[in-house]
This record gives C-alpha cells, structure tokens and sequence, in this order.
C-alpha cells in the first residue's frame, strides 16, 4: 500500500445539511439562535457580544474529525501545541477560555492545556464561540472567552452510519440514532476512532508513531412530563488509549521513553425545566464530571515515569429566564460546585485537594427602542480556597441602518489561581529531570533541596515567589457589521484585554545538574490587543468567497517600562551585550502578530460540492535564549507558516454520501513547535441514512 493510498471512510455529517450547501453557499447567520451569549436562546442578529457560529455545514465540508480541526480555522483562534491541542483566543492561553459541550465545562487540564483531540465532531450541531471576558455569567476560567459545543437532537434521522479511513491508518466509524414520540426523544451516538498517529507531546525531536485509539459514547433523553415539564439527561463517556513513543529535548540532552497512556472522561446531567408562561421559565440541573489521566513510561535510562490526575466536578443550578416586557428580559441564577484533584504531581496522589464555590449571577437585557439594546450583568463566586471575585459586564447593540452595525462590550473577568499552581510537585523524568512547585511549598521543598546540596543557581525570581493573587482582566471588543448587499458581509472587530496579576510559570533556579526549577508567580501587569476583519461575498450560484484576518500584539507592560528605563540588556550578533531597544520586544511568547484564512467553496447544484482553504500564521516566540528574561527579537522563534487544504465531495437523493480530500497539501511539519501539526494527509468518506418520512 503507498503512503498516502486512500480508501472508503465516511465523515457522521447530516445529509440535509449537504443539501443545504447546495443552495446556502453564503453563511448569513443574523437569524441563528445564539444561547451561549446570554445563557438563554436569543438570535444572533440581537446579540450584543461577538459570537462567531460555526454549523454543522461547515464541520461537514471541511472534512473536520476532530474539534481541533475545525477550530484553528476560525478567526482570532490559535490552537497551542503543548500537553495536548488546546485554543488561544486573541492572544490569551488555553486556562483562559472555558470549553462547555451542552453548556456544562469539560475537566481535566494538564499544564493548564485542556486537550479538545479528545472531541469528536460527529454529532455536532454547532460550535458557540463568545470572544471576551465572559465571567460575569460563566465565572472562573471565562477570562478570555466562551466555546459551547451543541450537539444535534434532530428527530427526522432515525438512523445514519458511516466510515472513514486514512493515511496513517486512521479509521472513524460514528453511528447516530434516534427515537421519538410525542413525549419522549432519545439520540445516540457512537464513536471509534484509531490512528497510528503522531506524537502530540511539547519538544518533540520528531513525529514518531503514537498509536491512539479512542471510543466515545453520547446519549441524550428527554421527556415531557406534561406541556410545561420536562426532564433531559445528558450522558458522555471516552476512553482514550495512547501507545507513547516519545523523544524529548530539553537543555541539549535528548530523552527517549516508552510506555502506554489511558485516559477516561465520563459526565452526566440532569435537568428539570418549567415553563410558568411564556414569560417565566426556570431550570434545575445537576452536572456530574470526572476525568481520569494515567501514564506509564520507561525512559531510555531506565528510569520510571508515573502520571496520574483523577479530577471530580459536581455542579447544581437553578436558572430563571424573566421575559419582564417586550423591552425588558431578565436573567436570574444561583449555584454551588463541588470539585477534587488528586495528582501524582502534588505531594501525595492520595490526598484529594478540594474546593467549594458558591455563585450568583444576574443578567437584564433592555431595548428601549427597535435598533437599540442595552445588555449588562454582574456575577459573585465565593470560591472558599482560592479567592472571591465580583465580574461586572456591559453590552450594547446599535443598528445605524439596515446595512450597518455597532456593539460595545465591556467585561470583567476572573481566574483564580488552580490546584496545579498552588500544589505541584511533580519532576519530569522523561524530559531531563526539571522539577516544577506550586507556590504553597516552593520554597520550603527549594530550601530542603539546598540543605541536600542539589541546588546550583537561585533566580532573582525565587525570592519573589508568595501567595498567588486571583488574576483579573478588563476586555473592550468593538465590532462593525456592514451588509451592504444580501450576497456581502463585512465585519471589524478591535479589541483589548487588560491583565492585572497575570499568572505565569517562571525558572526560579537550577539544579547542580543544570535541569530547571520552575514555580508561578504574578507578573504584574499585561495586555492583548488586535484587530479581526472577517469578509464573505457570494460570487455566483455556485461559488463564495470568505476571508479572516487578525493582527495581534501583546505584552508585559512591566517589563515595557523597565525597557524603557534603560534596565534590559540583551545580546548581539557577535555575542557583545547591549542594551534593548523597545523595538526589540515582541511581547508574550507563543503569539503571532499574523493569522490570516482564505475560504472558497463551490456548489454544482446536484449534490457535488468542494472547497479550498488556506490558513496562514506568522512566527511566534517560544524560547527565551539570551537569559534577560523577556522575550525579543533575538530569541528562539517557531518559523511562520501556511497551510492549504481542500475537500470535494456528494450527497444522493438515496441517502448515500461520500467526500474525499487532503489536509496540509504543502506537508509543512514542525515537529519541535507543532507537534500537533501532521504532514500531509489523505481521507475519503462514505455514508448512509435514513430519513424520517
């Protein structure tokens, strides 16, 4: 068999949804309704937040398997390489974004990563995205923004099957099925997806096998109690199993280790909804969550490597939506979290580290006249082993005319500081034996450490390390639509986060080895700060064209001062040193100032479709070099980059689908810097469903 041979694989897509692409070439969303904004169902025409929509027609025509996939290709989102494939959105890291599936939040950080390869598309109704600090109804972990996976609870598919196979063996079978009558609808869908993949891990010296196999299960029921009640159960299960094969570089030495990963994410929801009128609803749901991580490795020295994170989240809430007039909405809810980790990073994977948040928020929406809205909310958590935080917010909406329109969000948001930054204790064997402390036992395990004569260097930074304080951020997003025809969209977005106590992990010393000792400090003060553009035009019957810029700067506006005050040297191109220059900086690593998509899809009217898409992403800074401790232009950067891929594909009035395509046709790979980015790769799809008559 050649390398890239392909034969029959099937993407689970809707079929009513390859019919529509026929017709609908020119996403026009102001009738979407949007209920991640507001927590409650609102259309996407009277929202006065950025929210970007991506539907099941999108996901189906790109050929998207897994939820990294569709993701890196939406504006003003970037998807990070380590510890797993997490989003950055508009410059601010993955523990900054909350990732929901049906409004409840996925578990199971590592390094702050929450790894979304773990999330298959196949029964995806859309994807949510709230751009924005989002903590006054979302609480902590919303600092950035909001992303809501809704999967479909469509009735008229009694049953659809598909199959997908492609280069490096990667096969995914995905069934859904569903029941309905007039009081009771139930939905399934099963996955299985195996790869004999690449490694996904940070510093990887190169792409080696990584073979993957993962079973995902989602059950949905609901049913009505009378014409006003009904109870929903919601139920998700992965098991993930991972054969690693992994080979590190860290500090010029190169560690090699074998071993086996498995990984399990297992929720369930209840919910009770009644609605008093059309005007007074209210909802009770409980959530329940628990994700598993182990990891069993033998480096090339023989020395062990154990990893295990068990990480529990219980949630109860009410919420109560108060249409007060035709002008007036109200958003009322309250509700109490319990969580756990035990870690074999922390001191002891016995001990099960908890915490306890109790929460109110409020949210009213008011439209004194037809083109204008005002939206503004405020949220208190009580989080009992961290810290308690208010978060304000205010929205507007303004509609100049038909063809134009302006919104002005202003937010607060939150992050208190995690278990991992306060409890950790972990060494990494199989990466050249740096150590990394949470802050509530940094210094007396350094001291301990030194009275042992283990310690080569102390930092400046380790005499800074004290108890965390919560970060907080200011955001200001605002946005012009203009349509200036049915078949034309033009929108722009500016936008700036203001970061108080940002959080971040620091070397505070070496070992006499050389291998490095990192804890996490407040580094005071930072910003994000940019500007989207986002274009769609239909250019006949059968083509459109859609276009995404975004141009992206950040910073520590600490360090912008002391670089100012002439206290930051670095190093020239023959080794002399010399002071820094501000042009020199470029601000928070692992951003780039330049992403850039270009869309073209094509409908031939008869059920034959394709399309072609280009991502682009400037270089970005990932190691500091030259020892000043801020990052500039002499440091180590990720080359910049551009990606093409294209898909093409049918759908038969019989019920049959196939599509077929290639991703990263250029085969860039970075293995050291995007792990996550494989080389070129082949698939084609083929489906069957049923329709309900």
């Amino acid at each position: 068999m050649k390398k890239y041979f392909v034969i029959l694989l099937a993407t689970p897509a809707f079929l009513n949804a390859q019919r529509r692409l026929i017709n609908d070439t020119l996403q026009m969303q102001g009738d979407s309704v949007v209920v991640t904004a507001n927590r409650t169902e609102r259309k996407l025409s009277n929202i006065t937040v950025p929210v970007n929509i991506v539907n099941a027609k999108q996901i189906q025509q790109a050929g998207s398997l897994r939820l990294t996939d569709i993701l890196k290709e939406q504006p003003g989102l970037n998807m990070t390489s380590g510890f797993g494939a997490g989003v950055q959105l508009q410059g601010l890291n993955p523990d900054y974004t909350i990732i929901l599936i049906n409004g409840e939040p996925l578990v199971g950080r590592t390094a702050g990563v929450l790894d979304l390869n773990r999330i298959a598309l196949g029964n995806i109704k859309k994807i949510e995205i709230v751009k924005g600090p989002s903590s006054s109804l979302y609480g902590s972990e919303a600092m950035a923004g909001v992303i809501n996976i809704i999967t479909e609870s469509a009735a008229n598919i009694p049953l659809q099957a598909s199959f997908r196979y492609g280069t490096n063996e990667t096969i995914d079978v995905g069934i859904n099925n569903a029941i309905s009558t007039k009081s009771f609808f139930y939905q399934g869908f099963y996955n299985y997806f195996t790869t004999n993949g690449y490694s996904i891990r940070p510093n990887s010296n190169s792409r080696v096998t990584t073979p993957i196999s993962r079973y995902t299960l989602n059950q949905q029921l609901k049913y009505n109690i009378n014409d006003h009640s009904n109870i929903a159960v919601g139920i998700r299960v992965t098991d993930e199993k991972i054969t690693n094969d992994i080979s590190v570089s860290n500090g010029g030495a190169t560690i090699n280790s074998l071993g086996k990963e498995h990984n399990t994410d297992q929720n369930i929801s209840l919910s009770l909804n009644h609605r008093f009128s059309n005007q007074l609803k209210t909802s009770f749901r409980t959530y329940f969550t628990e994700y598993n991580a182990k990891q069993d490795l033998i480096t090339i020295t023989g020395a062990p490597y154990y990893d295990l994170l068990n990480h529990v989240f219980k949630r109860l809430e009410n919420q109560t939506d108060w249409n007060v007039s035709k002008e007036v909405n109200l958003i009322m809810g309250a509700g109490a979290v319990w969580e756990g980790v035990k870690s074999s990073r922390y001191d002891s994977e016995q001990i099960r580290r908890t915490n306890t948040i109790q929460y109110a928020f409020t949210q009213m929406e008011w439209t004194p006249w037809k083109k204008f809205i005002i939206n503004g909310g405020i949220r208190f958590d009580k989080n009992e082993a961290f810290a308690s935080a208010f978060s304000p917010k205010f929205s507007a909406l303004y509609q100049l005319n038909e063809k134009h329109k302006l919104k002005l969000s202003i937010g607060q948001g939150f992050k208190a500081p995690d278990f991992r930054q306060i409890y950790l204790d972990f060494t990494n064997a199989a990466a050249g034996g740096y150590s990394v402390f949470g802050t509530a036992q940094a210094q007396q395990v350094i001291e301990n450490l030194m009275r042992l004569g283990q310690i080569g260097t102390l930092y400046d930074s380790y005499y800074q390390l004290k108890t965390l304080k919560p970060e907080s951020s200011t955001g200001v997003h605002l946005s012009w639509e203009y349509e200036p025809t049915q078949n034309s969209f033009v929108s722009v977005q500016l936008f700036r986060n203001d970061i108080q106590n940002l959080i971040q992990v620091q070397q505070v010393g070496a070992y006499i080895t050389g291998a490095q000792i990192f804890s996490y400090l407040n580094i005071g003060r930072a910003f994000t700060q940019g500007v989207e553009l986002e274009a769609k035009q239909k250019i006949n019957n059968h083509f459109n064209l859609s276009a995404a810029y975004q141009y992206l700067t950040t910073g520590d506006k600490d360090q912008i001062a002391t670089i100012k005050a002439g206290k930051v040297y670095t190093r020239d191109a023959n080794g002399y040193s010399r002071l820094l220059l501000l042009s020199d900086y470029v601000g928070l690593p692992n951003n780039n100032t330049h992403k850039a998509q270009l869309k073209l899809n094509y409908s031939a009217g008869n059920g034959l479709y394709a399309n072609f898409r280009m991502l682009y992403r400037s270089n970005w800074a990932v190691n500091n070099t030259n020892g000043n401790e801020v990052f500039d232009k002499g440091d180590e950067f990720a080359h910049g980059y551009i990606s093409l891929h294209t898909s093409v594909g049918a759908s038969y009035k019989n019920g049959f689908a196939w599509q077929t395509g290639c991703d990263n046709i250029t085969n860039y790979m970075d293995p050291l810097h995007l792990p996550n980015l494989p080389g070129r790769t082949f698939f084609t799809t083929i489906k069957y469903q049923i329709f309900k008559k």
